[in-house]
C-alpha cells in the first residue's frame, strides 16, 4: 500500500503568474483512488472531530476506494453544503488534517504524511458537479409554510440558507452587493476559487427555490423589524466582517495605500485585472508592499504580482511581517505558492509610518526591526520593536491586509442586538439566537473573522434551531 501522498498537479509559477487561472489542479480519479487507499480506516477517526462541521470523513474516503463517488458525494453532503468550494479553499492543515493520526501530537499543524482530506473532498465535490448530483427536498409538513429572512449571502448566509431550503422552508437571501457570494466571490482569487465553481453552488441553492435579492442593505433599506412585519418567521444575520482594520500609523491616509478589503474587491468582485473591459480600474506601482502575514495577505500580494506581470511592470511585491513565517496564520500552501511566484518576504519588521511625495503619493514605509517575545493572547511570541533599529523600505503602493472589524451598518441602527466591545454580534452558544427572540446570526459577525467552515458551521447549528422554533 502506497504510504507517501499523492501530490496535486499544480500550474507552473512561472506561467500562472500571466493570468487568475486556477493555480491546483486537483486529482484525476486514479489518484483519488491511491490518495484514499492511504487512508488507515481509524476506529476513532480524530479526523472527524477536526472538521467544524462534522464531515464523516473516514465514510467518505472508504466510498471513494470503493468507487462509489456518488454516495461519498451525498455523504459529504450531509454535513457540508459546498464541498467543491471547501476542498479548495478550507485550511486542512489547521483542522481536519491537523487531527490525522499520521500527524504527530502538538504539531502547529497537519504534516506531509496527513491524508490529503481538501483534496478529496474537493474531488467528490467536482464529481457531484460533472454528473448534476442533487440532494432532494425533504418532505416539508408545516415548515413549507413560514419563510425565513437570511441577511447577507457570504459562507454563512448560503449555507443557512440551504440547510433550510432542503427542509421545505421559504427562504429569502438579501445582499447589499450586486452579486452574491460574500467574501468567496470578492476576497478570494479566481486562481483558489474558480467563479463558475461558486456560480454552480449559488444556483443550486436557487434550484432549491432560494430567493436572491441583490442590491439591498437591510438596516438601510429595511429594518429587521420591517422584515418581521412582512412575516419572516426568523431571520439570520450573516452580515461577515467587512470593516477593514488599519495600522494607525502617520501617514496611512497617502493616496495609493489601500485596505486589503478594497484592493481585493476591486480586482476579484470588479474585474480590476480585466480593465478595461471591466470598468474598474486599480492602481499598480513599480514596488508594492503587503502587511500582514494572513490568508488575505497572501491572496492580495499573490494578486498584485499577477497585476504587475500582466501591466508589463517588473515584479516587486513584498510582504511585511511582524513575526516570523513559522507564526503566519496563512495556509501553508498560500505561503508556498506565493514564494513559488516570486513574492518576497520581510519578517520581524513593524511598519511605523509612510511619506509621501508632493501630490499626495505613497513613496515609502518607516520601519523598526523586531524581536520575537513572550507569548501574547492569540499563543503566539509577541513581536518586539527594537529602539534604533529604524530603517525605510521604497513603495509605491501598500495594501493593509491586518484582519477585519465587524460590518456595523446592521447593528448600529438596532440597540437592541447586543454586541460586545468589538461590535461582533452576542448569541446563545448553542442556538445562535440573538438578544431579539427569532433572529439568529452566525460567521465572522459573531466572534469575529474565521474560516469558512467555520462561518459555515455556525450556521448549521442556527439552521437546526430555527427549524426547531417553527415546528414548536
Amino acid at each position: 500500500m502506497k504510504r507517501e501522498p499523492v501530490k496535486v498537479k499544480e500550474s507552473e509559477a512561472k506561467e500562472r503568474i500571466n493570468s487568475f487561472a486556477e493555480v491546483v489542479e486537483g486529482y484525476t480519479e486514479q489518484e483519488a483512488l491511491i490518495e484514499a487507499q492511504r487512508c488507515l480506516q481509524c476506529k476513532n477517526p480524530a479526523c472527524i472531530s477536526g472538521c467544524p462541521v462534522g464531515i464523516d470523513i473516514k465514510k467518505f474516503i472508504f466510498q471513494i476506494t470503493q468507487k462509489d463517488y456518488a454516495d461519498a458525494y451525498f455523504t459529504i453532503r450531509q454535513k457540508n453544503n459546498f464541498p467543491s468550494i471547501c476542498g479548495r479553499i478550507c485550511p486542512a492543515e489547521y483542522q481536519c488534517r491537523k487531527a490525522c493520526v499520521l500527524t504527530k501530537k502538538d504539531s502547529p499543524f497537519a504534516s506531509e504524511q496527513a491524508i490529503l482530506i481538501h483534496y478529496l473532498e474537493r474531488f467528490v465535490g467536482d464529481y457531484g458537479i460533472r454528473h448534476n448530483l442533487k440532494i432532494s427536498i425533504e418532505s416539508a409538513g408545516r415548515l413549507n409554510r413560514h419563510k425565513v429572512a437570511v441577511v447577507g449571502s457570504g459562507p454563512a448566509g448560503l449555507c443557512c440558507a440551504g440547510e433550510l431550503a432542503r427542509r421545505g422552508v421559504k427562504v429569502e437571501v438579501f445582499e447589499g452587493l450586486h452579486k452574491t457570494g460574500g467574501v468567496l466571490r470578492y476576497g478570494i482569487p479566481p486562481f483558489r476559487l474558480p467563479r463558475d465553481i461558486l456560480d454552480v453552488e449559488i444556483d443550486y441553492l436557487k434550484n432549491l427555490g432560494v430567493g436572491i435579492v441583490s442590491n439591498f442593505i437591510v438596516g438601510n433599506m429595511k429594518s429587521l423589524h420591517e422584515l418581521q412585519k412582512e412575516g419572516y418567521s426568523s431571520i439570520f444575520l450573516g452580515l461577515g466582517a467587512g470593516t477593514p482594520s488599519f495600522l494607525g500609523v502617520t501617514g496611512e491616509n497617502l493616496c495609493n495605500i489601500y485596505s486589503a478589503n478594497e484592493f481585493l474587491t476591486r480586482v476579484n468582485l470588479m474585474s480590476a485585472y480585466q480593465f478595461p473591459e471591466s470598468h474598474t480600474p486599480v492602481n499598480i506601482g513599480k514596488r508594492i508592499i503587503v502587511v500582514g502575514g494572513g490568508n488575505t495577505a497572501m491572496d492580495a500580494a499573490r494578486c498584485a504580482l499577477r497585476l504587475q506581470k500582466m501591466n508589463g511592470t517588473p515584479c516587486d511585491t513584498t510582504v511585511v511581517y511582524r513575526r516570523t513565517e513559522i507564526e503566519m496564520p496563512a495556509r501553508r500552501l498560500e505561503i508556498e505558492h506565493a514564494k513559488e511566484e516570486g513574492v518576497r518576504f520581510k519578517f520581524l519588521v513593524q511598519p511605523e509610518g509612510f511619506q509621501g511625495d508632493e501630490r499626495g503619493f505613497v513613496t515609502k514605509m518607516q520601519c523598526l526591526q523586531c524581536a520575537l517575545g513572550e507569548p501574547d493572547s492569540s499563543g503566539r511570541r509577541r513581536p518586539v520593536p527594537l529602539k534604533g533599529s529604524d530603517f525605510e523600505l521604497d513603495c509605491d503602493v501598500a495594501i493593509i491586509a491586518i484582519g477585519l472589524k465587524a460590518n456595523q451598518v446592521l447593528t448600529r441602527v438596532t440597540p437592541q442586538l447586543v454586541v460586545d466591545s468589538h461590535g461582533d454580534i452576542t448569541v446563545n452558544p448553542l442556538t445562535m439566537e440573538t438578544s431579539i427572540k427569532g433572529i439568529f446570526a452566525g460567521g465572522d459577525i459573531v466572534g469575529g473573522e474565521g474560516t469558512v467552515i467555520e462561518a459555515m458551521g455556525m450556521a448549521k447549528k442556527a439552521s437546526e434551531a430555527i427549524i426547531q422554533s417553527l415546528v414548536a
